[in-house]
């Protein structure tokens, strides 16, 4: 055939680079024939002579006997070996044979022809091993069209960058489809407006951005606004993780790179989204060598980013939630021109990410999406589309075919403390000593005037460790904290084992989790607020990442740190004392209150303040 593959017909032939492994494979041939073919023939024929053959026919133990122009051959009774003798011409051996009644016309043993043998034993493995090492040659090179399994996805196949391409379709996001990050949107309008229409820029000599880097916490909606750029200008998004460049073999990384703006550049306009780039953009070293895979990666795509020019449409968008570790040859003007910060959403923000999300279910009209907004400060957008999903699961639990106020709140309370732990079963003592610890909290921060409205007290148990809660909600967005608002905050967090130690006369193991808070807002109020007059001012400790933990790195020497530790104490302890100074002078309001919560076991912060004015 005319479009026949020439590699097709030569189907046979083994590659240069497998001549060694071929060498192999004919040396295992030969051993098999010279070793193992005649031990196997040896066991399946023996040769014996003819005066013996005449001895067991005579004595009635021969089977069955086949004569032909090479030789004679038969069995014995009960017997599956072959014995063979050369051809004999015994004119009286028929005879001999049918006076004893033995089949001598059976075919028991054929013998092979050599020619038929040294196809069987030689050239037919080597073809079958020729034609099975091409096959797999083609599997690692990714070029079989066969149908050979992983022809696509070969491991020497480093052409291919696996981004993931899209085109804008009915599902396509768009800026309407993203809330609570109007500032970053405003940064990006002008990027769709260029990939829209590139000719009002050129007419002026302008140049879009090459690269714009999205940097923010996770769960903030770095990606949909990627997204949502292209569906907006309306042009080809290619997609691609930095994890899909970190390969084995150095040298393949960076030949992705340079097939993904090879596509790009063919498809211009066009968008490509790399996530999490510091998978690939971390900072070069002293300690990395030359061909570290990593590094030649970096360099790649620092070349290809200087090899493309903003006029031709190709615009670079990236997420990380680690800016810190790029390098800086990476974030240089003329690469990533603009960073575009997509912080967590504020209260507007939040109320708008909720009722975007609300669309895709049936809610209730009548839900407070401020109050819930107002519940989950420091959500992401993420978190909050996984709190509508919860209330909707919740709903259909209840039989329900509509979304409620409820649904929501036992949702954010799922998010924050876990689901209910209907196998817990606490002793009545136990109980008791929970209720009167979070009365213990919730009291202390309503006797204070800078405090955060209660909104709900529970001593049910959750799937998160805790016996029982107290949820305060602000009730307005907040953005600063005065020293006094964060010191209310850990006097607050005292006041459950305060209240254990004045009615019990005891402690428990439940202020586990108020210590912790508590040493770690006194301790950022020393080292990173600088509200002490001990320290004034000092940075005393540093955020290693502020988006991704809360783990600091100390900046002062160890006779400072001391001196830290000593004022930080000294801080809990004395909001200890203070929050057991207002107990006791509540002491009464401390006993009816416990009381009540630990018969309801679940009370709103409207029933609690109503008792705690009465």
């Amino acid at each position: 055939m005319s479009g026949q593959n020439k590699d097709d017909n030569n189907w046979w032939k083994p590659p240069k680079n497998v001549t060694k492994f071929y060498l192999i494979i004919i040396a295992i041939v030969l051993a098999i024939n010279i070793f193992v073919v005649p031990v196997v023939q040896e066991y399946q024929v023996q040769e014996l002579p003819y005066s013996t053959f005449i001895e067991q026919v005579e004595s009635d133990q021969v089977s069955e006997v086949e004569i032909n122009q090479y030789d004679l051959s038969w069995r014995l009774d009960d017997d599956k070996q072959v014995y063979q003798t050369g051809r004999i011409d015994d004119p009286n051996l028929v005879q001999r044979l049918s006076d004893k009644n033995i089949t001598f016309k059976a075919d028991i043993y054929e013998p092979r022809s050599p020619l038929v043998s040294f196809l069987l034993t030689f050239v037919l493995p080597i073809l079958f091993f020729s034609w099975l090492s091409r096959r797999m040659m083609k599997r690692m090179m990714g070029g079989d069209k066969s149908g050979f399994p992983g022809g696509s996805g070969g491991i020497m196949n480093f052409g291919k960058s696996n981004a993931k391409k899209y085109v804008k379709s009915d599902n396509s996001k768009t800026f309407t489809d993203v809330a609570g990050q109007e500032e970053a949107k405003d940064s990006l309008v002008e990027v769709v407006d260029f990939l829209k229409r590139p000719a009002k820029y050129q007419k002026i000599g302008a140049k879009a951005p090459k690269g714009i880097l999205l940097v923010g916490p996770p769960g903030t909606g770095k990606t949909l606004l990627a997204q949502a750029v292209a569906g907006e200008a309306d042009v080809p998004f290619f997609s691609i993780a930095g994890s899909e460049f970190v390969e084995m073999f150095v040298g393949r990384g960076a030949a992705k790179v340079r097939d993904l703006f090879k596509q790009a550049n063919d498809q211009a306009p066009c968008i490509v989204f790399i996530d999490e780039i510091d998978t690939i953009g971390k900072k070069r070293d002293g300690n990395m060598s030359g061909n570290d895979e990593r590094e030649q990666t970096l360099n790649q795509l620092l070349t290809e980013m200087d090899g493309f020019e903003g006029n031709e449409g190709v615009i670079l968008l990236a997420a990380t939630n680690r800016p810190e570790s790029l390098d800086k040859a990476l974030l240089r003007p003329g690469r990533f021109d603009r960073q575009v910060r997509v912080e967590l959403p504020d209260l507007k923000g939040r109320i708008a990410i909720l009722k975007v999300h609300a669309k895709n279910y049936q809610v209730d009209h009548t839900i407070d999406y401020a109050y819930i907004a107002r519940a989950t400060a420091g959500a992401s957008g993420a978190d909050l589309a996984n709190i509508v999903n919860e209330g909707a699961l919740r709903a259909v639990r209840m039989g329900r075919d509509k979304v409620s106020q409820t649904d929501l709140e036992e949702a954010v309370e799922v998010v924050i403390a876990g689901e209910q732990r209907k196998n817990e079963i606490l002793s009545p003592q136990e109980k008791r000593v929970v209720a009167y610890h979070e009365i213990g909290h919730a009291l202390v921060a309503a006797k204070q005037s800078q405090s955060a409205p209660v909104e709900k007290i529970t001593i049910i148990p959750r799937t998160s460790g805790a016996l029982g809660y107290t949820m305060q909600v602000e009730s307005d967005q907040k953005s600063l904290y005065s020293k006094q608002e964060l010191y209310n905050k850990i006097v607050t967090l005292a006041g459950g084992r305060a209240a254990e130690e004045i009615v019990f006369n005891e402690i428990t193991t439940g202020a586990s989790n108020d210590i912790e808070k508590m040493t770690k807002m006194a301790r950022s109020l020393v080292t990173q607020y600088g509200m002490t007059s001990e320290f004034d001012m000092m940075q005393i400790e540093s955020n290693v990442n502020p988006y991704l933990s809360e783990d600091t790195q100390s900046q002062v020497s160890g006779g400072m740190a001391h001196d830290v530790d000593k004022k930080v104490l000294a801080i809990i302890k004395q909001a200890h004392n203070e929050a057991g100074e207002i107990l006791l002078a509540n002491r009464e309001k401390l006993n009816v209150l416990s009381e009540y919560l630990l018969k309801e076991e679940t009370i709103t912060g409207q029933e609690f303040m109503k008792l705690l004015n009465q």
